[in-house]
């Protein structure tokens, strides 16, 4: 009985886990790893505008990031949303806009896909 508060909490966290974070436009999903796709990302964006990409680990181990969009900064700022795919292997990434430019951005994170 002393662990099933823990349990309970491990389940909690997982649903939450679970859910896509708000105001985030799904993009597409990979079969590569959290760290792979942000990496890709931040790397192709900043080879494109010749500035430094913020990116920001939201779960311990590299198991999801956000990757801003260049000049833009945590924690509100336009992002890809990289997370442990929902369901099975992989990623699943998303985009914040927050009145960033979508279409090159979008483009660029399909293309790490």
């Amino acid at each position: 009985m002393k662990y099933l508060p823990i349990l309970a909490m491990t389940v909690a966290i997982s649903a939450c886990a679970a859910q896509p974070p708000a105001n985030v436009s799904q993009v597409g999903t990979s079969q590569q790893p959290p760290k792979v796709v942000a990496q890709c990302i931040a790397q192709k964006w900043a080879d494109k505008s010749q500035q430094q990409v913020v990116s920001q680990d939201t779960l311990a181990n590299d198991m999801a990031a956000d990757v801003y969009v260049p000049g833009q900064q945590p924690p509100s700022g336009a992002a890809a949303v990289v997370r442990p795919n929902y369901s099975g292997p992989g990623s699943w990434v998303g985009f914040r806009a927050a009145g960033a430019g979508g279409s090159d951005a979008t483009g660029d994170i399909q293309a790490c896909l």
